[in-house]
């Protein structure tokens, strides 16, 4: 553990060294975030509400996953690179060394300018907690906490599942990033506007909805009690299925070269 937070205070040491473009950088993504949340507030100024769902309560569900998408991106954005360390064989250096793969990756391409968006949607926060009418108890503020962790959880799975289909295809997917970058899109909103099919797909297929719409639910009294409450728990179990994929690659992996 020692090694990689070294890694860590190496990497941001490196992209401090020019500090006016690093803040300019972090500023960009702090500033470029919020059209989204414009976005949503001129939505707001013409309707008054979506799907049963008021300002404050989409603003709630937005703040939600902006929050864990920044903070998955954060630990798990570094692995964008990896089709191409496999493209080029770079992956073979990494492998004779003994330390974790997936750290080695992520530690030296983690872009800290994306704590801009962190920053971002933290403000958002503070804005969608009192103007969403939920009223706050200790369980509530937990269940806030688990849909933050457990959809980071989540959005870090996604950019290993990835990384982990380029063991297969070698040449990198760009509509993958649908599952990303598109994700973060699709959260801007409770997940129910989308439609059923759409619903039961990030349920049980890709589980954004079990940190997004059934704890939205909870919070708001609307749903089936704790079970509601608990479900971003449930989410962590996306865990498994990515992890198996990823082994499966790396154990089937055969050098390219350059």
């Amino acid at each position: 553990m020692r090694v990689y937070w070294k890694f860590f205070i190496m990497e941001l040491k490196s992209q401090m060294q020019y500090k006016v473009s690093f803040l300019l950088t972090t500023l960009g993504q702090f500033l470029t975030a919020f059209t989204m949340f414009f976005g949503i507030k001129f939505l707001f100024g013409r309707i008054s509400g979506v799907d049963d769902f008021t300002y404050g309560q989409v603003l709630l569900c937005f703040s939600v996953i902006m929050m864990s998408f920044s903070i998955g991106e954060l630990a798990g954005g570094g692995l964008t690179v990896f089709s191409g360390m496999l493209r080029e064989g770079d992956l073979d250096r990494i492998l004779v060394r003994p330390r974790s793969v997936i750290g080695q990756v992520i530690m030296p391409n983690m872009d800290f300018s994306r704590v801009g968006l962190l920053v971002q949607a933290a403000v958002v926060l503070g804005i969608a907690i009192p103007a969403s009418g939920v009223q706050w108890t200790w369980q509530k503020i937990l269940v806030l906490g688990m849909m933050t962790v457990c959809g980071s959880v989540v959005f870090f799975c996604l950019f290993l599942l990835i990384a982990a289909l380029s063991f297969f295809t070698i040449q990198p997917l760009e509509c993958l990033n649908i599952l990303t970058y598109g994700m973060r899109q699709f959260g801007q909103y409770p997940f129910s506007v989308y439609g059923q099919k759409v619903l039961r797909l990030l349920t049980f297929v890709i589980p954004l909805a079990l940190v997004q719409y059934y704890p939205l639910l909870y919070l708001l009294d609307r749903g089936d009690g704790i079970l509601y409450g608990l479900s971003p728990l449930a989410s962590l179990l996306f865990l498994i299925p990515v992890c198996v994929l990823y082994r499966i690659g790396l154990r089937n992996y055969q050098s390219t070269g350059s």
